[in-house]
């Protein structure tokens, strides 16, 4: 599909929701309904790493134990935005960062009054100044006229600015001081009445840019025609960065980076295309108040309406008493208070301990697909794995997945990486058929929402093909496969 092209959606009324799309023909799971490059992106301040989402593709595929003291020197390439360990920087501003000459070269346009805004303030301000900063930078180099491609104007996009509560209009009012400081255009000065306005539109419409393999939030972006698309907290569609390609010989045939609107499920020619704003993970209530404080709009999609999963999400276990259920869930919320303290401060063990208390506490009282448990589940399996103790790991893994299973999408990207993850840990516990089926059914579900070519992607066709060869081997000489496991597990790690 050609980046840009709109023939399958169409702008409409959507009634109380305001401006929406709708499909223009009927669209089937996993057909890209559009394309769309950044209207303007940066990259976040700095390359934090989130170790509880790293250990699955970074420790597991690579083979090799990876802890903070290893990669937290990684940077983000501000063209691409790949995660990557040994990038260029900029000569000048000494602060952007590039895979290599290709990269840099194409992000100049972007980066070329940025560069000289940071040298003038003597440092690089927060990612939301910057970006505020390249979105008036582009309306200024396209004189606000919208692009053929566009379906709206940024300028057009709601800021929801009057709806801000008194605290975040003080934070505003810093960060329109601060801009001042920055901007560096010099031929047209700001009302501080425009600058909130594109600040307003950032807050509401920022779409948070992911690495290479989906593991880690990088930065954040703009793009005009996505925001145009309602939310639903079951919705017919999702969104994912496309990184594109600067690697090729030539140029030409490079790609620029952009977000893929995908469909989840078939969705007929006239319907409203929707995708998810929130975690559907949380009851309709708490969905509802983060849509609100964020976006400013109440959820009545169906979902909401009738509560639907709220049940699940907050089931007891067969036979526990009001009493109990009360008192387990007050204590999992405490625990879960310690467990993320503990985590954050990188003491694994005791953060395993802590899971270990609660999910015995929990036991008999809370059900596979309450929240709290599912939380407690998820950690312990994360950590577990990143602290190599595979076949602990796995069961709660496995127990983990079974609840999302039970709420999630049939075809929702969290529930693809989570079984992904759960796939992988399995298979490292020697646990070889029911890793290599949960690798295959992620690999079912990532090529929906990611498609074929995503990194993602292409790194579980590699597990697939790596689980069906040694499952092969399994099955032919059980002995001989464990033996030959048992080596490649002691052999040092090759970097």
């Amino acid at each position: 599909m050609t980046v840009g092209n709109m023939d399958s959606a169409a702008l409409f009324d959507a009634g109380k929701k305001g401006r929406g799309l709708e499909a223009t023909k009927e669209l089937s799971a996993g057909e890209v309904v559009f394309t769309e490059p950044s209207f303007a992106a940066v990259v976040f301040d700095r390359g934090v790493l989130d170790i509880q989402l790293l250990w699955s593709l970074s420790s597991l595929i690579d083979s090799h134990d990876t802890s903070s003291e290893d990669v937290s020197w990684c940077h983000v390439c501000h063209s691409c935005f790949r995660r990557q360990a040994d990038l260029h920087r900029c000569a000048q501003c000494k602060f952007a960062h590039y895979c290599d000459r290709t990269c840099q070269t194409a992000s100049w346009d972007e980066h070329r009054q940025e560069c000289g805004a940071i040298r003038k303030l003597g440092k690089a301000p927060g990612e939301h100044i910057r970006l505020a900063a390249r979105v008036l930078w582009r309306i200024h180099k396209t004189k606000g006229v919208a692009s053929d491609s566009q379906l709206i104007s940024v300028d057009q996009l709601e800021d929801h600015v009057s709806d801000l509560p008194e605290d975040e209009l003080k934070q505003l009012q810093a960060d329109v001081s601060t801009f001042s400081q920055f901007w560096s255009h010099g031929r047209k000065k700001h009302s501080a009445e425009d600058i909130s306005h594109i600040f307003g539109i950032i807050r509401c419409n920022g779409f948070t840019l992911s690495d290479q393999r989906g593991l880690q939030a990088v930065g954040v972006g703009l793009f005009p025609n996505l925001c145009l698309v309602n939310h639903d907290c079951w919705p017919n569609c999702t969104v994912i960065l496309n990184h594109g390609n600067q690697s090729a010989l030539s140029s030409a045939l490079h790609s620029q980076r952009r977000i893929e609107l995908r469909a989840l499920e078939r969705i007929p020619e006239g319907v409203e295309l929707s995708v998810s704003y929130v975690d559907f993970l949380n009851l309709s209530a708490e969905r509802q108040k983060k849509l609100k404080e964020h976006f400013h709009f109440e959820c009545s999609c169906e979902h909401c309406s009738h509560h639907t999963k709220d049940e699940l999400m907050m089931a007891a276990a067969e036979g526990s008493k009001a009493d109990e259920v009360k008192e387990v869930t007050a204590f999992s919320e405490d625990y879960l208070e310690k467990i993320e303290t503990s985590r954050v401060e990188g003491d694994y063990h005791h953060v395993v301990k802590l899971c270990t208390e609660c999910l015995e506490k929990q036991e008999n009282v809370l059900a596979d697909t309450h929240l709290l448990k599912l939380r407690v589940l998820s950690v312990a399996s994360e950590v577990l794995s990143y602290l190599q103790s595979f076949s602990e790991a796995a069961d709660y893994a496995q127990r983990m997945v079974e609840g999302y299973t039970k709420l999630y999408h049939p075809n929702n990207a969290q529930l693809g990486m989570a079984i992904m993850r759960a796939g992988v840990t399995l298979w490292h516990a020697g646990q070889i058929e029911a890793g290599h089926r949960m690798i295959c059914t992620a690999y079912g579900i990532l090529m929906v929402t990611h498609g074929p070519n995503h990194a993602i992607t292409r790194d579980l066709e590699s597990m697939r093909a790596q689980t069906e060869m040694e499952l092969k081997m399994f099955r032919e000489n059980e002995v001989v496969y464990h033996s030959m496991r048992d080596a490649a597990l002691k052999s040092p790690p090759t970097c």
